[in-house]
């Protein structure tokens, strides 16, 4: 499936794969596993684990160290994209994301930008039967999800016009949003500080969310959370928005 298209998970997933694809994710985000954490968070047996991460290994997608750890192969290693920093912004995410959920609820995620494109890099999802799953290791258009327009908003008109100016869509012209209208979009979140999103990205699933800054006030990531659009209650979107900016706010960048 192209990067850019709407998501949606197969009818038929094959479970092996996913695991190896969430192993591989987690490698290149984290920097490196145990037989043991990967088992437990894939919740098969470690010798499943064992055998998903020597097939990672045979095609250069992990390697194992001498502490029989695995940390990411060549391959994750060409395709990373600041690793350490990802890593620490993440480490530093998971525990104010996990009392969010608590709080509220509902999934919640981490959202980084590069160029037109927005990567989950980290998820926790709500305890709910109904709920949102996990988007961690996906990439999706920047400009469709929460955490994209979030940082997105943080440029100038005449930077996001560069951005989705019409040469850089030359031959993929449907996959260009529509301009004005995503400018429009853009001001909204910035004169309010809060991004709403009903169905960008997926369709019955509604995310709210704000920028997570660092010391200087850069927004570095956007903290999102999404729901069954079933369970979307504009009314309590104050109450939504401050559990965010509590949360957002509780995430200490090691540089902070």
């Amino acid at each position: 499936m192209n990067a850019r298209e709407l998501k949606t998970k197969p009818t038929y997933a094959v479970t092996s794969v996913d695991h190896a694809l969430r192993l591989a994710t987690w490698l290149q985000l984290e920097g490196g596993l145990t037989v043991a954490e990967a088992a437990s968070r894939l919740g098969v047996a470690r010798s499943t684990a064992h055998r998903l991460l020597a097939m990672l290994v045979y095609r250069d997608f992990a390697v194992q160290n001498a502490d029989r750890g695995y940390r990411a192969g060549p391959v994750l290693e060409l395709a990373g994209n600041s690793p350490s920093e990802t890593s620490a912004l993440r480490a530093a995410a998971l525990g104010p994301m996990q009392d969010l959920v608590a709080l509220v609820g509902e999934t919640v995620n981490l959202t980084i930008r590069t160029g037109d494109t927005a990567r989950f890099i980290a998820s926790v999802e709500s305890p709910q039967a109904l709920r949102v799953g996990s988007r961690e290791g996906m990439v999706f258009p920047a400009h469709r999800v929460t955490g994209g327009q979030i940082l997105l908003a943080e440029m100038s008109d005449a930077e996001v016009e560069e951005l989705y100016s019409p040469d850089r869509y030359a031959g993929r012209e449907s996959e260009r949003p529509d301009v004005p209208r995503l400018l429009r979009t853009l001001a909204r979140i910035r004169s309010r500080g809060l991004a709403v999103n009903r169905g960008l990205s997926e369709k019955g699933v509604v995310a709210v969310g704000r920028a997570v800054r660092d010391s200087n006030g850069v927004a570095v990531a956007g903290l999102s959370i999404s729901m069954p659009a079933v369970r979307y209650d504009p009314e309590q979107l104050p109450r939504l928005d401050l559990a965010l900016g509590i949360a957002s706010r509780a995430i200490r960048l090691p540089h902070s």
